[in-house]
């Protein structure tokens, strides 16, 4: 007897639907699984036996081979308990071939019988709508994961028992036994885009680091916070979210993928509609920052995907750690090899750093600063040139007044700057309406020149600047994405030599805080002294 089960596996955020055939004929007794198999899916055989057993099924004693086609594709992290189950009881004619037309089944087996979940949920179900199958049995604990994807049936099992109960009723009578999963998506975004757990009005002052932080959510822009311990560094960046316009269905959809491959979705979440904010200690592991493994699994940087990732005391990683941003700040994707194949993940992140001037956090302060200048020069040299070059805002921010703590002026809130926000979003949708940027800072080089034209004034400008500071073309992209955000934020159809300015003097803020103790100026990684 013959039986296939439609099921799927995981190709990064991707899925691809795979068949699970079995067979069952006279022989030597035994259960053979062949297709390019992981450790984890040939354990599989062992866990459906005493499934199946615990619920009442007894195997016959017979030749059984499962194999899981297409055979070149491997098969690593793949949990395919419940579709041979399934695929066994076929052969054993306690199900019909015909129960599973055009039905998708995937989930981990317990030795009792359980459904347990299994990551990568989101993806499956959407490759299986694309597929043009009409159902989805599931594990029950990830019922609203898959259900986030419309037009399709998602239908949550708890037990072996249930899932054969299901399959072995009518189709008419299948929705009254077991109904699908329903998630009302807009009740969910709107919800994500009311919630503001810290806000800005919170801090007193700072008001250029506030806005510093405003023109780099209005258009995705890395920054760099440098000042004294107890500044605020990292309490401004913890309000970053609140001021970043919500995540849009397709963005959602693909952070939800991603923490849903990498087992990272809160239980019963169906999707993540804010963005998160992902602050990793400075010990971080290489593997835990870009990701990797014997099964690849996303890393900190495609967690923080369409979000925030905050590096507070950034020298603190290490220059070696920090040096891994390089390549997936610069093409928004980073990519797992293994001998089996490669995996890429998608991190498109917004880095924001903080950092103090010296180890002890008081330079150039000398009233108060301890550290020597080689130890400062060793301190600011874990961060390369090449990492600064790929950040388009830097500031400093200075002690608080204590004036401001005694009597604090009324700041604004996170929400009137969330708006100025989203119109300047507004401006970047219609902008980018025909291509695939979303941001000013995702824009190439070539968009650059397409839709940052200067006039002659802004041009003489601007080359004015670039000869002074020696700037290299990606730092003059780099400012000209900014000025074009700024320009945003004043809903200016040009960048002007204001907009122009602005950027510039964020542009090189690095110079006055990154400099090389006992000179007035200049940068020691190698740039001409001024």
């Amino acid at each position: 007897m013959f039986s296939t089960v439609i099921s799927g596996a995981l190709l990064g955020i991707d899925s691809t639907l795979i068949r699970v055939e079995t067979d069952i004929s006279s022989g030597l007794p035994g259960l053979d699984m062949v297709g390019y198999l992981g450790s984890e899916v040939r354990e599989a055989g062992k866990r459906v036996r005493v499934a199946m057993r615990n619920c009442g099924f007894q195997i016959p004693v017979s030749r059984i081979t499962v194999s899981f086609a297409p055979a070149d594709l491997p098969k690593r992290g793949v949990v395919a308990d419940l579709p041979v189950a399934i695929g066994i009881l076929i052969c054993m004619q306690v199900l019909h071939q015909s129960d599973l037309e055009d039905i998708l089944v995937a989930g981990e087996l317990g030795l009792d019988g359980e459904v347990r979940s299994i990551r990568g949920i989101l993806p499956l179900v959407r490759q299986a709508k694309q597929e043009g199958i009409h159902t989805c049995i599931i594990p029950a604990e990830n019922l609203n994961e898959g259900a986030v994807i419309q037009g399709i049936r998602v239908v949550g099992v708890q037990t072996l028992s249930q899932a054969v109960a299901y399959l072995s009723t009518p189709p008419a009578g299948r929705d009254r036994l077991l109904p699908p999963g329903h998630v009302d998506l807009e009740a969910l975004f709107r919800k994500g885009q009311e919630e503001i757990t810290v806000d800005f009005s919170d801090i007193h002052g700072q008001e250029t680091a506030k806005r510093v932080l405003e023109i780099a959510a209005a258009g995705f822009h890395n920054t760099l916070l440098s000042g004294p311990p107890g500044s605020g560094k990292s309490m401004l960046a913890r309000r970053m979210p609140g001021i970043l316009p919500p995540l849009t269905q397709e963005e959602s959809m693909e952070v939800t993928s991603i923490y849903s491959v990498a087992g990272r979705l809160p239980p019963g979440r169906a999707l993540i509609t804010e963005r998160p904010f992902l602050a990793p200690h400075h010990t971080i592991t290489r593997q835990a920052l870009v990701g990797g493994g014997t099964i690849p699994q996303p890393g900190i940087i495609s967690l923080a995907h369409r979000s925030v990732l905050f590096l507070d005391e950034l020298p603190e990683f290490g220059r070696e750690i920090i040096d891994l941003l390089r390549q997936p700040l610069e093409d928004h994707q980073v990519t797992i090899s293994r001998s089996s194949g490669s995996v890429t993940y998608p991190s498109r992140f917004l880095l924001l750093a903080a950092m103090n001037n010296c180890p002890c956090g008081f330079y150039p302060d000398l009233t108060r600063c301890t550290c020597s200048p080689g130890k400062i020069r060793k301190y600011l040299g874990r961060i390369s040139g090449p990492i600064l070059d790929r950040i388009d805002l830097c500031t400093e921010v200075p002690e608080i007044d204590p004036m401001l703590m005694i009597a604090p002026a009324e700041a604004e809130s996170s929400r009137q700057i969330r708006e100025r926000v989203s119109r300047a979003i507004g401006i970047q949708k219609e902008r980018f309406r025909d291509t695939s940027f979303l941001f000013n800072a995702d824009m190439d080089a070539r968009a650059v020149e397409q839709f940052c034209p200067l006039d002659s004034e802004e041009s003489a400008f601007i080359l004015k600047v670039f000869e002074k500071y020696r700037f290299s073309v990606r730092t003059y992209h780099h400012i000209l994405k900014t000025a074009r955000t700024i320009a945003d934020l004043d809903e200016s159809p040009e960048i002007r030599i204001p907009h122009l300015a602005e950027a510039v003097r964020y542009r090189t803020a690095e110079r006055g805080f990154l400099r090389e103790p006992g000179k007035t100026e200049g940068h020691i990684y190698g740039r001409p002294q001024y």
